[in-house]
């Protein structure tokens, strides 16, 4: 699989900008480390020049932001894809969530991202810095020097546990696209599956005490695309505040599962940006095992104009108390 690097996913953008195919570029924008690398729009090659990045910290998936960026200009938007993004993607155009004629997509392969926890637990405090040296991060730290790692030990938990290296979606594609890939995703389901509701219940008490309300999971979330949330209401009486029970540090995370099922394509995404490290991705997991186990295997975004299973009646579908019954425990 061909290596994507800066200078050619930049040397694209830039041919794409020239040529009018694109009149600007939705692409990676360093933070104030290197680690920290957040989604930025370009519309010249000399910003591209001097801001665009891309490493082992571009893990943003950028279909979300294509709701508003295909209402704001008339021109078409470049966009970057990897494998997993191009499912979110299609499932927001079956959902006739942006404009497709507005945007340009070009896939590119990826063998993972890091993740910056992985490497603080590592590497210790005071990580000032990460570089990526070949199949190795070279972590400068303010205390004990740099010091190497290995990249396969420092991949966040989606791309330990890749679903896929199959691009659904593009106008054109950088190098080749792979395959649907058979991961252990959802190993740690299981593993909740097996505990009595006592430890399931400490376990997500645990998880879900510490979120702090800053709703980054709803912001990020491809599948979050509605005008107006519910958390956003202010006669709701739940609008962005702290949690004030242990009902209600619950609620906001359940209600949002909910919300998603059948929809959520396993991108990662909220569990890549939560600030408190909680693995919300698993609520999702246990949603879609469900659906895998009671309505046959369906993967969310693979197909545009694909219905879902808790959208489409069929005759033979489960009762729900025999859907009960064959989940066996809760998450």
């Amino acid at each position: 699989m061909q290596k994507v690097t800066r200078e050619i996913l930049l040397a694209k953008a830039a041919e794409l900008l020239a040529a009018g195919t694109v009149n600007r570029v939705l692409g990676w924008k360093a933070g104030e480390f290197t680690y920290d690398v957040t989604p930025a729009l370009f519309t010249t090659a000399a910003e591209l020049e001097k801001d665009f990045v891309y490493g082992p910290f571009s893990g943003a998936n950028f279909s979300k932001y294509l709701v508003k960026e295909t209402r704001r200009d008339e021109g078409k938007v470049l966009v970057f894809l990897k494998p997993c993004d191009t499912y979110s993607f299609n499932q927001l155009l079956t959902e006739h969530r942006f404009d497709r004629e507005r945007v340009y997509a070009v896939g590119i392969p990826c063998d993972g991202m890091a993740d910056i926890q992985r490497i603080k637990d590592q590497a210790g405090d005071g990580v000032s810095g990460v570089e990526c040296d070949g199949d190795n991060l070279i972590v400068h730290t303010l205390y004990d020097g740099d010091k190497t790692l290995a990249m396969a030990d420092c991949l966040a938990e989606r791309c330990v546990n890749c679903k896929s290296k199959k691009h659904v979606a593009y106008d054109e594609l950088i190098g080749e696209t792979g395959d649907v890939i058979d991961s252990h995703r959802f190993d740690e389901v299981e593993k909740l599956e097996k505990m009595t509701e006592d430890e399931r219940f400490a376990f997500w008490q645990n998880e879900l005490s510490r979120c702090i309300r800053c709703n980054a999971c709803r912001d990020v979330c491809p599948a979050c695309t509605c005008e107006k949330c519910v958390f956003g209401n202010p006669n709701s009486g739940v609008e962005n505040k702290a949690i004030s029970d242990s009902f209600e540090e619950k609620m906001f995370h359940v209600i949002r599962a909910f919300h998603v099922a059948g929809r959520c394509t396993d991108c990662g995404e909220c569990s890549r940006v939560c600030p408190q490290n909680i693995p919300l991705h698993l609520l999702n997991r246990k949603f879609i095992r469900d659906i895998d186990n009671f309505y046959d295997e369906y993967q969310a975004g693979a197909e545009v104009g694909q219905r879902a299973p808790l959208v489409n009646y069929k005759q033979e579908d489960l009762e729900p108390s025999e859907a009960v019954e064959r989940s066996g425990n809760n998450a």
